[in-house]
């Protein structure tokens, strides 16, 4: 099933809100976070507005691999969504990911949360990211840059969202080169 946007971001030079995920638990994370946002910031028609905190996490489903960083940015794009998707995947490519394991150890992981308050569903992209409103990781850096970011399909903010958190999955530690 097709969700029809509400604007079609290739008709036009608008700017749009979209706001990524980043994670990383290999060589150097918060390296290569750094990485990511520098190689995002250089794509034409992408802005990068603001990079949250870096945040120390726990691993999910694989527990036996060193704890994560991750962070969230917000950026103002001219790109449709699935063309904003498809410079998240090449980056990480470039970076070097390598997508032998689900939620195993990875160099970088880029994921679209949100992109204005569009609801996407596509063979190939799901706007909003469909695990977000359940992970402490992505919802305490997006909540700490856009506290307003709106959940089109849950009709919450980011706010709303994070506080309605359960506890254990809030687990999210700012970053203080530790890990």
């Amino acid at each position: 099933m097709t969700v029809k946007l509400t604007s079609d971001p290739a008709a036009n030079n608008d700017w749009h809100m979209a706001y990524i995920g980043l994670g990383s638990n290999l060589d150097d994370p918060r390296a290569q976070l750094d990485e990511a946002c520098r190689r995002l910031g250089q794509v034409a028609d992408v802005e990068i507005v603001t990079v949250s905190s870096y945040y120390a996490t726990p691993p999910l489903g694989v527990l036996d691999q060193p704890w994560f960083i991750n962070a969230v940015a917000a950026l103002r794009t001219r790109l449709a969504p699935e063309d904003l998707w498809d410079v998240l995947f090449r980056v990480e490519q470039e970076m070097g990911r390598v997508r032998k394991q689900r939620w195993g150890p990875r160099l970088v992981d880029l994921d679209l949360l949100l992109y204005n308050t569009e609801i996407i569903h596509t063979p190939r992209l799901l706007v909003p990211h469909p695990e977000m409103p359940y992970r402490g990781f992505v919802l305490v850096p997006l909540a700490e840059i856009a506290p307003h970011a709106y959940h089109p399909v849950l009709q919450k903010t980011a706010a709303q969202l994070l506080a309605e958190l359960a506890p254990e999955a809030k687990v999210a530690v700012k970053h203080r080169g530790f890990v």
